[in-house]
């Protein structure tokens, strides 16, 4: 059986890097995803559908998810190992 690669060497989509940055600094700035929706003025559910990998997302929304997040855009869609400890 092969072994499992650590997350820190996973190659990652940018769908999941984005799902997985966006659900960890969610929960760092202790936001629900309705909190985050108000902040960025998008729509819950749409939130949901991001962190679920279930919905493609424009440029515009990850903007503004990430000034939401008071963030860069670029830490949303960085790999795991090497996003900044915030």
């Amino acid at each position: 059986m092969p072994a499992v690669k650590p997350i820190s060497e996973k190659k990652f989509t940018a769908r999941e890097l984005l799902a997985l940055n966006l659900i960890r600094l969610r929960a760092l700035r202790g936001f629900s995803q309705e909190a985050l929706a108000l902040e960025s003025g998008l729509h819950r559910t749409f939130i949901g559908h991001v962190e679920r990998q279930a919905r493609n997302i424009s440029v515009d929304n990850i903007e503004k998810i990430a000034h939401a997040l008071q963030v860069p855009i670029a830490e949303l869609l960085t790999s795991p190992s090497r996003a900044t400890k915030r």
